[in-house]
């Protein structure tokens, strides 16, 4: 017995110092291959890598919007993704952000360390390979694991290191057997877990809609979106914008309620690239925020104010449904934003436009005199209502942000209706679900200026407005009930 081990030991040795000596030897896999083996490695991981890298950034600049980061981060670096890498940084990015809620808990149940206590970055490292773990099937968990481990070798000590492949592997051999709140016993804390929302924000929502619809609510803001898009009917008719775009986009439909919409998905390309985009024939714009313009009812020749125009979505639908004629003032606080809207407005071929800088928590005295025939305030507002396109929202707003939200909205309101000539209408809209501020703003606005009503008689609108309003004249689409972003939005008239 003895020898036979001894005769086995001197084989394992023999062995190990054959493949040594001839199978790991330069001749066999030589410094070139090696390198080249290397770099193929880091090109897998790059989306990974990028996408921990935004992630971070957000984490570190809470006030920065995802979309600005992504820009500044990836599309403005020297990183030349290939179309199926950026569809997969894109899914670790937002599917992270999405899933947020969810799968903190899962580490939380596996983590030592509190989760307030882990490193911002490691926890981020920890949330990408959770991600690809529990919700991408094409992504083997091997591969989840060894690229978050590799990831988080370059960033911490070796024992953190341990503790990520730890929790990793851990959740993996857990996978069925992690214990989830009980729906009966409390269905605020189960809805926050499993739908992946701030638990404050269920609470409002049960108490509003009930338990069923608010998980309705839910899933439809956590499903990811089509693209949708605004016919410029200055250049093109939307049948015909329909055609061009079947070679890049897959399953194209029209709207079901705005008269120029489209929405598709899958682009084989960014919708930069696409041909028709270049020559204007469209703008990236959602169902809801096409219905707003329309129950604005600019017309031709008239003088008209948009007056938080930021990157000018509604400024170009309005210009166009003027058929570039009258005067069109864009105005907004954020002079880069003007230089991008005016980018637009150019591809787009609108021709009646100005833009102008101005804060509206000032009065503005410029147009005083003059008054406007139609006012747009598209007020800034909390977002929550387009959680489904900016999943990160979620996580940076506060019950609390609320009533300052609406004191600004106020403010804001009152300002730029001193703009508005008598029997002028106005449109207040966010792309919010919250009665702090929806009808808050307008109740607490039309009980100190009284020479202002709810305008509710509407002719000729391309759309049904009594599937979106309610008995106050109050206008709102929601994600699972319109398939759209959800928006408020009211028609003021000045009546003296």
């Amino acid at each position: 017995m003895v020898a036979r081990l001894e005769l086995e030991k001197i084989f394992r040795f023999l062995l190990r110092h054959y493949l040594i000596k001839h199978l790991l030897k330069p001749d066999f896999i030589n410094k070139d291959e090696l390198t080249e083996m290397k770099k193929n490695q880091d090109m897998t991981d790059i989306p990974r890598k990028a996408a921990l890298t935004v992630l971070n950034t957000l984490s570190q600049k809470k006030h920065h919007h995802l979309d600005r980061i992504i820009t500044d981060t990836i599309d403005n670096s020297a990183l030349n993704l290939s179309n199926r890498d950026r569809k997969f940084l894109n899914a670790l990015i937002f599917g992270v952000l999405r899933w947020r809620g969810n799968i903190d808990w899962i580490i939380r149940h596996h983590s030592k360390p509190p989760l307030e206590k882990i490193n911002p970055e490691v926890l981020n490292i920890l949330r990408l390979g959770l991600y690809q773990i529990f919700f991408l099937d094409r992504v083997p968990d091997s591969a989840a694991v060894n690229t978050s481990v590799e990831m988080a070798k370059k960033a911490v000590p070796p024992w953190v290191v341990k503790y990520v492949n730890a929790v990793l592997r851990n959740a993996i051999r857990n996978r069925g057997s992690l214990p989830f709140p009980s729906i009966n016993k409390n269905p605020a804390q189960a809805l926050s877990i499993s739908k992946s929302f701030p638990q404050w924000m269920i609470k409002r929502w049960i108490s509003r809609f009930g338990i069923e619809e608010c998980g309705k609510l839910c899933d439809a803001l956590n499903t990811i979106p089509p693209i949708t898009i605004r016919c410029n009917t200055v250049k093109i008719q939307r049948d015909e914008l329909l055609e061009m775009l079947l070679p890049d986009a897959e399953m194209i439909s029209r709207t079901r309620h705005s008269p120029d919409g489209l929405y598709f998905v899958r682009p084989q390309k960014p919708i930069q690239e696409f041909t028709v985009f270049k020559k204007g024939f469209f703008q990236v714009q959602d169902e809801a925020a096409q219905l707003v313009t329309c129950l604005l009812a600019p017309g031709p020749n008239e003088m008209v104010l948009d007056a938080c125009a930021g990157l000018g979505g509604k400024t170009g639908h309005i210009a166009q449904l003027m058929k570039n004629t009258g005067q069109l003032i864009a105005v907004d606080q954020d002079r880069k934003k003007l230089t991008q809207l005016n980018d637009a407005l150019k591809r787009l071929g609108n021709s009646n436009v100005t833009t102008c800088v101005h804060d509206f928590n000032a009065p503005m005295e410029k147009f005083q005199d003059q008054g406007f025939d139609r006012i747009l305030l598209d007020a800034p507002c909390s977002g929550l209502g387009v959680i489904r396109r900016n999943p990160d929202t979620k996580w940076g707003v506060s019950e609390k942000n609320l009533n300052q939200y609406g004191k600004t909205q106020f403010i804001l309101l009152e300002n730029v209706s001193a703009l508005l000539k008598i029997d002028g209408r106005m449109v207040y809209v966010v792309c919010s679900l919250e009665p702090e501020e929806n009808e808050s703003v307008i109740n607490n606005f039309l009980n100190t200026h009284k020479n202002f009503e709810i305008h509710r008689e509407f002719k000729d609108l391309p759309f049904d407005i009594r599937q979106f309003t309610d008995s106050a004249g109050f206008f709102r689409t929601f994600p699972h009930l319109h398939n759209m972003d959800g928006f408020f939005a009211v028609c003021l008239k000045r009546v003296t």
